[in-house]
């Protein structure tokens, strides 16, 4: 049976000399593999430029319960990228965040509000003139509320230490190594509650804000299974600099 769905691009993986192993995030029927033929021919149906990493699409798909690799009929851009393919800093800092989500969300099961956050987060990020360099750590943090480990803020002052662990602030020092002052608690926190359209107004030092990513890949290491390290950190921080 055909279907209609949104579709976020996670990965893509040669099949065949033509064909490739598309990983999408849909929002009808959570991650799937879809197998798409002739993408590397000259007049494909469906070119391999609409399958980079995050790209939104409108698919029209064949869904068959208990399959592991399912067809796709059509998918398109949808909205097409404005800037992301041609801005180097956009292009890293999505690199990167797809690496982040690849390891984070390999859940198989229909999460709409999930996907309409990284849907309407990607999609503003292309539309937005400029670049925040703070978008990927308040991102980052704001994704943590729909993978379920979102930090609890800090109540009283005499909390100094905020627990990576655990995700919340203490007034004594933990007795692992996972943990960070209350200041750079707060700055988690401050990424997390402001919104995209006002992060420009939080200005970090470059080193402050690559350790805060840092402590923001530890968070995502303590509290997602098997995440393991990021290749495109080191990258990322050497465009950002």
């Amino acid at each position: 049976m055909l279907h209609k769905t949104r579709g976020i691009v996670l990965l893509t993986t040669t099949y065949s000399e033509s064909s490739v192993v598309v990983q999408v995030f849909t929002e009808k029927f959570g991650i799937q593999s879809y197998l798409i033929n002739g993408v590397k021919k000259p007049k494909a149906k469906i070119p391999m430029n609409v399958l980079q990493p995050l790209h939104l699409l409108d698919m029209v798909v064949y869904h068959k319960q208990n399959t592991q690799i399912q067809r796709v009929q059509e998918a398109r851009p949808m909205p097409i990228f404005k800037s992301i393919p041609y801005d180097v800093i956009k292009n890293t800092i999505i690199q990167f965040l797809n690496e982040v989500l690849y390891k984070s969300i390999r859940q198989q099961y229909v999460d709409e509000q999930l996907f309409s956050y990284l849907y309407n987060a990607i999609s503003w990020f292309d539309e937005t003139q400029g670049i925040s360099v703070n978008f990927h750590l308040s991102f980052l943090m704001k994704l943590t509320r729909f993978l379920g480990f979102a930090p609890q803020a800090q109540i009283r002052q005499d909390q100094k230490y905020f627990d990576l662990q655990d995700g919340n602030f203490t007034s004594v020092a933990p007795v692992h190594p996972y943990f960070v002052a209350a200041s750079e608690g707060n700055a988690l926190m401050q990424l997390l509650d402001t919104s995209f359209e006002k992060i420009s107004t939080i200005k970090f030092t470059n080193t402050y804000r690559r350790d805060l990513l840092d402590k923001i890949l530890i968070y995502y290491q303590l509290h997602t299974a098997s995440f393991g390290k990021i290749k495109s950190h080191q990258i990322l921080e050497e465009v950002l600099s």
